[in-house]
């Protein structure tokens, strides 16, 4: 039943209520981030969602569009200033993700979205993390995050994938925001977050 209705439901239910209730975040950080990153103030990306349909995911800015002399941008460590690291490390920046919620298209709790190039580099287990919608949170992020390799990473979202349900969703809520509090794995040793999936090694 929560997998088939409720988790929905709560998904819809707790976006209207963040919109409701904490409009008046998205404007400080809107403002904040046009004052300090520029626009636009909406970052948009194409990422695939359940059963690997492509969707457009927004979040705020965190990068700059710094570019060299020859007008290429520069890396992204380069193009992350302190207010975006800030972002980041409080997950400010996907607080407009809860309108991808909104829609159907994630949901709270889910494997995050990765890159749309990332799709043809899955392997069979892998490409089973797409049997659920993508999350703004996930039991990888609060098992590491960044921080751990790839293949940690899919494991635990196939393991997500199989076992889900309510209690285990308040248990990634809660811990969410333990991790937002103590910032831990951000990000990957010299990576800024974490280093591109070039599929697995056979």
């Amino acid at each position: 039943m929560y997998r088939c209705f409720f988790k929905r439901f709560i998904d819809i239910l707790a976006s209207l209520i963040a919109f409701t209730c904490f409009w008046w975040v998205f404007l400080i950080v809107g403002y904040l981030v046009k004052t300090k990153l520029g626009s636009p103030v909406i970052f948009k990306q194409a990422r695939p969602g359940k059963d690997g349909k492509i969707f457009t995911m927004y979040k705020f800015r965190s990068m700059t569009d710094t570019k060299d002399k020859n007008g290429k941008l520069l890396s992204d460590a380069e193009r992350l200033p302190k207010f975006g690291k800030l972002l980041r490390a409080t997950s400010l920046d996907e607080l407009p993700e809860l309108w991808n919620v909104l829609k159907g298209e994630m949901s709270l709790v889910g494997p995050r979205p990765l890159l749309v190039e990332y799709l043809e580099r899955y392997n069979t287990f892998q490409a089973r993390r797409h049997e659920v919608r993508p999350g703004i949170t996930g039991w990888a992020q609060v098992n590491g995050r960044n921080a751990i390799s790839w293949d940690e990473k899919f494991r635990l979202d196939v393991e997500y994938v199989d076992s889900y349900n309510f209690f285990l969703d308040i248990k990634i809520l809660f811990l969410t925001v333990k991790k937002v509090f103590i910032k831990e794995g951000i990000s990957q040793e010299d990576n800024v977050t974490m280093s591109k999936f070039e599929g697995t090694k056979k």
